[in-house]
């Protein structure tokens, strides 16, 4: 009976590890690439172990059949996937304004790399990407991860199949709001960025004989930044709202 209770303990732990696991692997913050991967694994590991006493009681018992097994195990994985993606999507969506914003100052051609996407991007994008995982979990957002990681196990029992058709539907409508919350968040720089050109290019119709691109461009830097520093708080503060969002549906928010 011993060895039978030890059997059931370490598969539930391995299965709420998978979909803790899966999910941390992509959360911002706790999957970047930057962060080592033992200190992601003993994380995940540690979070498990606290989760464990808290879900237990609602795990399946271990299947006899090994393609049972690997279908439970495969659902959780999905599950942990997904939720993770929800995060990776809301802090993509920054990488996006970036790039607006980028373009809108004359900062497009200027690529550096950055590590969380680990391709090159714009300085902008790069920029507001550290800033948002630095402000996540400098106002405990990274709780409300947590939190919503945990009480994923009350919307999806394990041992039940994902519900592919609402994580489709889900993800559409994050990835089409994100690339809205990313227009707003870059509108105000491309809307001083057309009245500027709209500007320069009466300027170039009245004085044919001046520079426009090499008096412009360093003039619209100048303006981009200044605009940019000035609007940073309040787009950061809209941005945090907007990434609270669909962890509250995992919390029963909505």
């Amino acid at each position: 009976m011993l060895a039978q209770f030890l059997q059931g303990e370490a598969f539930a732990f391995f299965l709420i590890f998978a979909r803790v696991g899966a999910g941390l692997m992509l959360l911002p913050g706790f999957g970047e690439t930057y962060v080592s991967p033992r200190i992601r694994l003993l994380f995940a590991l540690a979070l498990t172990l606290v989760v464990h006493p808290l879900v237990r009681d609602g795990m399946p018992e271990l299947p006899e059949h090994v393609l049972r097994l690997f279908l439970l195990v495969l659902g959780e994985i999905v599950i942990g996937l997904f939720f993770g993606a929800v995060g990776r999507i809301m802090i993509g969506l920054l990488h996006t304004a970036g790039l607006l914003i980028a373009h809108a100052t004359n900062l497009a051609a200027a690529q550096m790399f950055d590590p969380s996407q680990g391709t090159p991007g714009s300085v902008t994008g790069n920029f507001l990407g550290i800033l948002g995982v630095v402000l996540i979990f400098v106002t405990n957002l990274h709780h409300l991860m947590l939190r919503g990681l945990v009480q994923s196990y009350t919307m999806f029992p394990p041992g039940t199949a994902p519900p592919v058709d609402d994580f489709a539907e889900l993800a559409t409508r994050l990835v089409a709001n994100g690339f809205a919350v990313a227009l707003q968040i870059a509108a105000p720089l491309m809307m001083v960025a057309l009245m500027f050109q709209v500007g320069l290019g009466l300027l170039a119709r009245l004085m044919p004989q001046m520079h426009v691109y090499f008096i412009g461009m360093p003039l619209q830097i100048l303006l981009g930044f200044s605009v940019f520093a000035f609007i940073l708080a309040a787009a950061m503060n809209y941005y945090l709202e907007r990434f609270a969002e669909p962890f509250t549906l995992f919390l029963g928010g909505g």
